[in-house]
């Protein structure tokens, strides 16, 4: 898309990419209405949270679970200078499908939480994530519980149900966190290839978990 088109087809209070990843959800939940987690203030304007939202769906597929999509690692509003670019600011939007564990009452929140300060990581370093990178957590992924968690790191696969999209301005990756048990990231971290190693825990995980849903009682 150039800028012309661009221009012509949207007015600068068009909120253009939110409206892209809204369409991208509309496929797998229709006119589900999600419960959306916001700031009460906006990064740019002094906020402690990159990400504009966290909308949370509940979905029957495979198993019932919490899935949750993120608003704000790709470029949201109207912007003529990002029109056609290879990729919508930094190219993805956090995804998270979570089996509903007992002390996190009706939402997880802690994975909006996650998720921000993930984003804070990417803005502090520039350095963005992609399928197969994995991060450590340095202790349970969810904190501040009585029950013992043994899910000790986030793994990034494309989102199953989602994957790619391409906006106006550019292409959005859906990038699903997964949680990764102790031993899960002893062997990744043991590997010659850390890539690769991610890469063959992910794809037996799918086998038996398709849409590579955390369960926090996992081991």
């Amino acid at each position: 898309m150039t800028q012309k088109e661009y221009k012509n087809l949207f007015d600068e209070d068009d909120a253009v990419g939110w409206w892209e990843i809204d369409k991208a959800i509309e496929k797998l939940y229709g006119d589900a209405e999600p419960r959306h987690y916001a700031p009460q203030l906006h990064y740019m304007v002094g906020g402690e949270d990159p990400l504009d939202g966290v909308s949370i769906f509940d979905s029957r597929n495979q198993e019932f679970h919490r899935h949750l999509v993120s608003y704000g690692m790709s470029e949201l509003y109207y912007n003529e200078e990002a029109a056609g670019g290879e990729f919508s600011k930094w190219g993805f939007e956090f995804t998270f499908r979570l089996k509903p564990f007992e002390e996190d009452g009706e939402d997880p929140t802690w994975v909006v939480n996650l998720m921000n300060n993930l984003a804070r990581y990417v803005i502090k370093s520039g350095r963005w994530f992609e399928e197969n990178h994995v991060i450590p957590a340095n202790g349970p992924i969810r904190v501040g519980g009585k029950k013992e968690i043994d899910i000790v790191g986030v793994a990034f696969t494309l989102d199953p149900e989602m994957e790619k999209i391409q906006t106006p301005h550019g292409e959005v990756a859906f990038l699903q966190m997964v949680g990764l048990t102790s031993g899960e990231m002893d062997r990744i971290k043991s590997s010659d290839s850390v890539y690769e190693e991610v890469k063959k825990v992910l794809e037996e995980m799918k086998a038996n978990n398709p849409l590579m849903i955390t369960d926090l009682d996992r081991r």
